[in-house]
């Protein structure tokens, strides 16, 4: 076939790799252009090395509460480099997995940084600076997303970190400053924590950490926090960093109160989001509709410019790797002519790897009651679970809401141990319109945490046993 493919996808992403093998398997001839190793920020970057990073944090964690469970052990301790080398083992051994799949599914893998021209090819220039040009009845734009910067807290690499320099320390910071209370920011300060650094996060939203979830469940999540020693800053924004004599001076603002106070740490971590990588892709030169960044699709991730599609972090739908994965599984479905519903994204899992867990999906409280009016919500705390008192996990809690109206399930928020692995029932559950008495009457297994979901929907019509 030369340079000419069926479906080409620039990127490799947990969006762009799920794609390609998708439309492999449905027949296409696919390519897929990528820059750097196969799997993207999330597996080599993002979502597999930081969970490599939190399990060692809560293993140390765990081996230091050994007596709580009758056990002895000494000289605890750990490697801050051999737990670095483990969490890139890991995000190598799932990249090679990619290449495999990749040969498997006989998808043309072509090294480079790709965009468009204007009648609509794909050019792809080398790390020796050789462009080739590849066509396409069909392109997918997969590029993903990098660390936000903001104007007074620019990434320098060293002092000032984002992500990827998080994973890759050479030695942990005695002090450490989080800017962003959301999913990166907590799982950051948790095991920058774990392993003895002073954690402070700063956040500029009212509700402090993780502000996109319930508030009940972060007002949870904070007290925990503030036990284990981390020191949350609501309301509160950075105006200036200056690095002086190895240190970061950095000037806070208290937006309650209108007041300034400085903080003196080792390195400050930048984790206040991401953007887009839709610049030099060409998309002006094609006339392909933006919105601050983002490219602009339709249900089916089809742009306005006919055989162009776009998934994942470049457009305004939520930035999560099992998002992109189902948006690229639609698109190439959409484009084989078979029957596929759009994604509903009021029921996509959210979930943050932190200690305790938190894992959502759907409306909060306070969304539901806009929506609704009225509204059931049954809550069912670990410490009434014989599974969470056995494990010695009893922080949190699983709360569910209903609507009144049918009974059906609206939204699900869960903090405690494990809980990223129980979302998915839920989801489930309000995928298929479950209502609060359908969880009641499913018998779940005991003793597990899962439990936890049919007592919180017996709670809401008054029915619950172990409460």
């Amino acid at each position: 076939m030369g340079n000419k493919f069926d479906i080409i996808i620039v990127g490799s992403g947990p969006g762009g790799y799920v794609a390609a093998i998708r439309a492999a398997q449905l027949g296409f001839n696919v390519a897929v252009v990528e820059k750097e190793s196969l799997g993207g920020i999330c597996l080599n970057w993002g979502c597999i090395p930081t969970k490599a990073l939190l399990k060692s944090a809560q293993v140390y964690n765990n081996m230091k509460h050994v007596a709580d469970y009758g056990l002895e052990a000494g000289n605890i301790g750990f490697d801050f480099e051999a737990i670095i080398k483990r969490s890139r083992g890991v995000a190598g051994k799932m990249s090679k997995g990619v290449e495999f799949l990749f040969r498997k599914n006989k998808i043309t893998v072509i090294k480079g940084t790709g965009s468009l021209t204007a009648d609509k090819k794909v050019l792809v220039k080398d790390n020796e600076g050789n462009v080739e040009s590849y066509e396409s009845n069909y392109i997918i734009l997969a590029t993903g997303a990098r660390a936000k910067q903001l104007p007074n807290l620019q990434i320098d690499g060293k002092k000032i970190i984002g992500y990827r320099q998080a994973m890759t320390l050479d030695k942990i910071p005695e002090k450490l400053l989080v800017v962003g209370g959301g999913a990166i920011g907590v799982e950051f300060a948790y095991f920058y924590n774990s392993l003895g650094t002073d954690v402070t996060i700063v956040e500029f939203l009212k509700q402090g950490l993780l502000p996109r979830e319930d508030k009940e469940v972060s007002r949870v999540l904070s007290r925990s926090f503030k036990k284990q020693g981390i020191k949350v800053l609501a309301s509160t924004s950075v105006e200036n960093v200056e690095i002086n004599d190895g240190k970061c001076n950095v000037l806070i603002k208290n937006l309650k109160k209108d007041s300034i106070d400085n903080l003196t740490v080792d390195t400050v971590l930048s984790a206040v989001g991401v953007t887009p990588n839709t610049e030099n892709l060409g998309l002006d030169d094609l006339g392909i509709n933006t919105e601050r960044g983002f490219v602009i699709v339709d249900d089916y991730y089809h742009t306005n410019v006919e055989g162009i599609y776009a998934i994942g972090d470049i457009i305004p739908t939520p930035a999560l790797a099992h998002v992109a994965s189902a948006e690229g599984i639609t698109c190439v479905e959409k484009i084989a002519g078979l029957d596929v519903a759009p994604i509903d994204y009021n029921n996509i899992p959210s979930n943050t790897y932190c200690s305790p867990e938190v894992a959502s999906v759907g409306y909060t409280e306070e969304q539901a009651k806009e929506k609704y009016g009225d509204i059931k919500i049954g809550k069912f705390p670990f410490t009434a679970s014989g599974k969470a008192s056995a494990a010695g996990e009893n922080d949190g809690f699983v709360k569910l809401i209903f609507e009144t109206e049918f009974g059906e399930l609206v939204g699900a928020h869960l903090i405690g141990y494990n809980v990223t692995e129980m979302i998915a029932e839920l989801v489930v559950a309000k995928k298929l319109e479950a209502t609060g008495h359908e969880l009641i009457k499913s018998i779940h297994p005991h003793p597990t945490m899962s439990e936890g979901i049919m007592e919180a929907a017996a709670a809401a019509y008054d029915e619950v046993i172990h409460l």
